[in-house]
């Protein structure tokens, strides 16, 4: 049975119902909003529609207000009062432009610092009609200010909480099959091996998260930050995902991915600007001008069917276009044909393993990375390390993401990791000191 046309058509459908809900709803306000212009055109103004939305307004503000705020409750209740309002609007005392400077000085003491600048503008709209709309557009994005606060407030409850059932789902899984760690044992076994490899056996003994391995010089923290750094150099295809980030796999993997399109990125942006020299720098928006071209040709770049050569070739000849049509108009001297044609060897030489330049840039990306995770519970973050500057968003995004994975699978299974490396590192620490004691 071929339901493929009647999916469409359902899904057609649901998008015409709600473009008609859509309208319907700004037929709705706009009407709503003529007639309260009309109404305070009227000799003498009409105030029903206007003292209607000084009632929402109040509630609005009520509702931002905690248990301890007692007097901004009297004074929000004194002011609109719904009752007196509308006995001065029946014998034409009411003043609402005295109201609603009230209402913007009480939403600027109760909104966030982001808003000042919305809060501020207010002030400056001095038609009533356009002013209460104004109004109605700040305080809904004071809600949503005062949800998300809430939300980042409970947020290390929910995830402690999370953490908990998911270690002891995980030791019950463990305790049926009691070989369930095999593959995160090897993982951070390599990870300890990489980091005597490269001359970390000098670490002290006592790690900044106060765990020990007996007398071992190997952090149980450096050990577990160098295992996450691997993870984002996996062969997925043809190696088994350790069992405690295996639910997270397909995360680490988009991560890794993300990273392998910015170091192309990166590296040709470098290439780039050090052809052009000092010229194009300076020059605003030529950087994100060439980084969106690469960005947009690389797309899809883990795909088998993308060829990476015709690609960069592409992009060699839209970024000599492009820096050419720059330098012109800022009065330097295009390219010849053969800068031309070097640079373009250098972006197409970019697909290689073996590139220079793009090891530079791979080096330097896990540097960071390294040391935003030996920072992450710091105030002050890693500086971007020279040659990144162009992809630094990005990257910061990118990797603020993994340090959230990463603290996350910490958390969980922190307890675990802390017992094989107990193990891992006492026999470490032995092997130390019988090279030490041969040689």
């Amino acid at each position: 049975m071929n339901t493929g046309g009647a999916e469409t058509s359902i899904i057609l459908f649901n998008m015409f119902i709600h473009s008609l809900e859509k309208k319907v709803r700004d037929i709705v306000h706009k009407a709503f909003w003529d007639c309260l212009e009309a109404q305070l055109k009227e000799d003498p103004p009409t105030y029903d529609h206007a003292i209607k939305l000084l009632g929402e307004i109040k509630e609005s503000l009520l509702s931002f207000l905690l248990p301890g705020h007692t007097r901004l409750r009297s004074q929000i209740t004194e002011v609109l009062d719904l009752d007196l309002i509308k006995q001065e609007a029946e014998n034409g005392a009411l003043d609402i432009s005295e109201l609603v400077k009230f209402v913007i000085g009480m939403m600027g003491t109760l909104c966030a610092p982001a808003r000042d600048e919305d809060i501020k503008k207010l002030k400056d709209i001095h038609e009533i009609v356009p002013l209460f709309r104004a109004i109605f557009s700040v305080l809904d994005l004071m809600k949503m200010d005062m949800a998300n606060f809430a939300v980042s407030s409970i947020r290390p409850k929910l995830m402690q909480q999370s953490a908990e059932y998911e270690r002891k789902k995980f030791q019950e899984f463990l305790e049926k099959q009691p070989n369930s760690l095999d593959l995160a044992t090897k993982w951070l076994q390599e990870a300890a091996d990489d980091l005597a490899k490269l001359g970390h056996e000098t670490l002290p003994p006592r790690c900044s998260d106060g765990a020990t391995g007996g007398a071992s010089t190997l952090c149980f923290t450096a050990v577990q930050n160098q295992a996450y750094l691997k993870l984002l150099k996996w062969d997925h295809v043809n190696r088994p995902f350790p069992e405690t980030v295996l639910m997270d796999q397909t995360r680490f993997l988009e991560i890794q991915l993300e990273l392998e399109q910015l170091l192309l990125v990166g590296t040709v942006l470098l290439v780039t600007f050090s052809a052009a020299g000092p010229a194009l720098i300076d020059v605003p928006g030529f950087a994100e001008k060439i980084k969106t071209i690469v960005k947009v040709l690389l797309t899809g770049m883990h795909l088998p069917s993308f060829n990476m050569k015709e690609s960069l070739a592409t992009v060699g000849e839209k970024v000599c276009a492009e820096m050419n049509s720059c330098l012109s108009q800022h009065g330097f001297t295009p390219f010849s044909a053969e800068k031309e044609a070097v640079l373009k060897g250098q972006i197409q030489a970019v697909a290689s393993p073996d590139n220079s330049i793009c090891k530079l840039i791979d080096s330097r990306i896990q540097k960071f990375l390294e040391n935003y995770l030996a920072s992450s519970h710091q105030k002050s973050l890693p500086a971007i390390p020279g040659g990144l500057g162009p992809i630094q968003r990005e990257l910061e995004e990118v990797t603020a993401k993994y340090i959230r994975l990463v603290n996350y699978n910490k958390m969980v299974f922190s307890p675990y990791y802390d017992a094989v490396l107990g193990k891992i590192l006492t026999k470490e620490e032995s092997q130390i000191i019988e090279k030490s004691e041969q040689s």
